[in-house]
C-alpha cells in the first residue's frame, strides 16, 4: 500500500503544485477500488486505485463527457501511465442517503430527491448525446440479454440458496417474457445503472453523482426505479408516486415533447421489480458467497421492499410460476432467515470484550463460563516499531489508518466477526450471560486495542448486545493520551 501512496504523490504533482500535508484511505465499499482523500493547505481530492483498467478507463471518458456537457460529476485531473490511478475533484462527504438519515422525511428532503431527479433527467438525455458506448463494462445497452443476466443473478445468488421447489423450465419461460415486455420501451438514453442515493453527493444543498461507470445506454425507467426503491431511504408510497410524476415531468421538459405516462409508468414498475431482484441478487453474492456482513444485514431490507412491491403494483404482465415464487420469499418466516437475533432489555447476555498484553497474560474470566475467545494479533505489522505510533495506541487514528492501510488487519477481523457470530447468536438464542472475546499483542497498546474497539462495535451494531470493553496492561496509560 506505501507504493500505491507514493504513486499517489508523484501524480498529483504532475498537475498540481500544492503540498500534500496527509493522505486517508476511506472505508472500502462493494467494490474493489480502494479510494483516497488528499489532502493540501488548500483543498482535497480523491485519488482511486483500482487494478481493472478498463473500468478506470469506462469512469474517466465518462466523467470527461458528462462534464463537456455541464453535468454535476466529478472533474478528472489525473491519471498515472498504467491507468490504474486517477485524480478527481473532491465533491464533498454527504450523500443523499446521509441527508435523508440526517434530517428525515421532510420538505428539505424531497427537494433534495426533486433536484436529484432533475439532474437525472439531464444526465440520462443530454449525455446520451455522443456517449461511446464502446466503452461500457459489461453490454453496450440494457436490452433483453443484460434483463435475463439480472433475473438469473438474482435466480442463483439468492433464490437457489434458499433450496425452495419450483417448476425450473416455467421459470425462465417466465424470465423470458418479462425480458421481452421490457425491452420494448421508447424511451432508450444513458441508464446510470447504480443510481441510488449513495452515489448522490451533497453539496451546499446541490447533487453530484458518482460511480456511474456500469452506464449502458437502457430505459429511462430503470434509474428512477434504483432511486425511489432503495429499500434504506425507505420513502413512502405517497413520495414514490410524486416524485415520478416530478421525474416525468422532467424529462418531458429536457425532450420538449410530452410521453405517454400510462405506458410509462407501466414500464416503470416493470423496471422497479427488476432492479429489487438485481439488488437481491448482488446482497446474495457479496453476504451469502463473500460472507460480507453489511450485505447480509440489507438481505432483510430489500425483502420487505419487494413484499411492499408485489403488495401494491403490477407489472402488466402474467409471469405464473414467478410471481408464486417471489410471493414466498416474503413471506415472514423466510425473511426471519436472513435476521439475526437482536438483544432488548431483557436478553441476559453480556459479552466483555478485552484487549491484552501477552507479556501480562491473558484476562481471567470471573463468569462460571472460565474462559473465551483469545485472538492473536501478533500476526499483524506492529505499528509500535515506527518511532511516530509509540507513544500512541490503537484509539488514534493515525494508528488506525496504518493498520487498515498496510496490514491485514481488515482481513483478520472478517475471519473474527464470522467466528464470533456464530457463538453471539446461539447465546442470544439460548439465553446464556456470559462471553468472553480477547485480543492479545505483544504490549496491549496498538493491534489488541484496535481490534477490541471494532468488535465491541461490530457486535453492538449487528446485535444491540450489552458490550463491557476494557482495554488492560500497557492499553490504560494509553487512553489518557486521547
Amino acid at each position: 500500500m506505501e507504493q500505491v501512496l507514493d504513486a499517489i504523490r508523484v501524480l498529483f504533482q504532475s498537475f498540481s503544485k500544492e503540498h500534500i500535508t496527509r493522505i486517508e484511505k476511506l472505508p472500502r465499499s462493494g467494490s474493489d477500488r480502494i479510494y483516497f482523500r488528499i489532502y493540501t493547505e488548500q483543498q482535497t481530492y480523491i485519488g482511486t486505485y483500482n487494478l481493472n483498467v478498463k473500468e478506470n478507463n469506462t469512469f474517466v471518458s465518462f466523467s470527461r463527457h458528462f462534464l463537456s456537457k455541464g453535468l454535476p460529476v466529478p472533474q478528472i485531473f489525473a491519471v498515472n501511465d498504467e491507468q490504474t490511478i486517477y485524480i478527481q475533484s473532491d465533491l464533498g462527504t454527504e450523500s443523499l442517503l446521509n441527508k435523508l438519515e440526517e434530517h428525515g422525511h421532510g420538505d428539505y428532503s424531497y427537494g433534495l430527491f426533486q433536484k436529484s431527479l432533475k439532474q437525472l433527467a439531464l444526465l440520462q438525455i443530454k449525455g446520451d448525446d455522443g456517449i461511446n458506448y464502446k466503452l461500457s463494462l459489461t453490454a453496450k445497452e440494457f436490452g433483453k440479454q443484460a434483463i435475463l443476466s439480472d433475473l438469473l443473478y438474482f435466480k442463483y445468488y439468492l433464490l437457489d440458496t434458499l433450496k425452495l421447489p419450483y417448476d425450473k423450465q416455467a421459470m425462465l419461460d417466465d424470465f423470458d417474457a418479462l425480458s421481452t415486455y421490457l425491452t420494448k420501451t421508447a424511451y432508450k438514453y444513458f441508464m446510470f445503472r447504480d443510481f441510488q442515493s449513495r452515489n448522490i453527493i451533497i453539496n451546499n444543498d446541490e447533487v453530484y453523482f458518482i460511480d456511474y461507470q456500469g452506464g449502458m445506454q437502457g430505459a429511462l425507467q430503470y434509474d428512477v426505479a434504483s432511486l425511489l426503491w432503495q429499500a434504506k431511504a425507505e420513502l413512502s408510497e405517497e413520495w414514490k408516486n410524486s416524485l415520478l410524476e416530478y421525474y416525468m415531468d422532467q424529462v418531458e421538459e429536457v425532450l420538449g415533447e410530452e410521453i405517454d405516462r400510462n405506458t410509462f409508468t407501466s414500464q416503470y414498475n416493470g423496471y422497479v421489480l427488476i432492479r429489487l431482484l438485481q439488488v437481491l441478487g448482488a446482497y446474495g453474492f457479496r453476504g451469502l458467497f463473500e460472507r460480507k456482513a453489511h450485505f447480509l444485514t440489507s438481505i432483510p431490507l430489500a425483502l420487505r421492499n419487494l413484499k411492499a412491491f408485489l403488495h401494491d403494483k403490477k407489472v402488466g404482465i402474467v409471469l405464473p410460476e414467478f410471481d408464486k415464487v417471489l410471493n414466498i420469499i416474503v413471506q415472514d418466516e423466510m425473511i426471519s432467515r436472513f435476521e439475526p437475533p437482536v438483544a432488548d432489555e431483557h436478553t441476559p447476555l453480556v459479552i466483555h470484550v478485552n484487549s491484552f498484553s501477552y507479556k501480562k497474560g491473558i484476562p481471567k474470566d470471573s463468569s462460571e463460563n472460565g474462559g473465551g475467545f483469545v485472538f492473536d494479533c501478533r500476526g499483524i505489522l506492529n505499528p509500535g516499531r515506527f518511532d511516530e505510533y509509540k507513544t500512541l495506541c490503537g484509539m488514534d487514528k493515525p494508528v488506525q489508518d496504518f493498520l487498515e492501510q498496510r496490514t491485514k488487519m481488515n482481513e483478520f477481523l472478517n475471519s473474527v466477526f464470522d467466528v464470533v457470530d456464530i457463538s453471539v447468536e446461539d447465546y442470544l438464542r439460548r439465553g446464556f450471560a456470559n462471553l468472553m472475546i480477547n485480543f492479545g499483542c505483544t504490549g496491549g497498546q496498538h493491534r489488541s486495542v484496535y481490534a477490541a474497539e471494532q468488535v465491541a462495535r461490530h457486535l453492538r451494531n449487528k446485535y444491540k448486545v450489552k458490550v463491557v470493553l476494557q482495554h488492560t496492561n500497557e492499553a490504560n496509560w494509553c487512553k489518557t493520551l486521547n
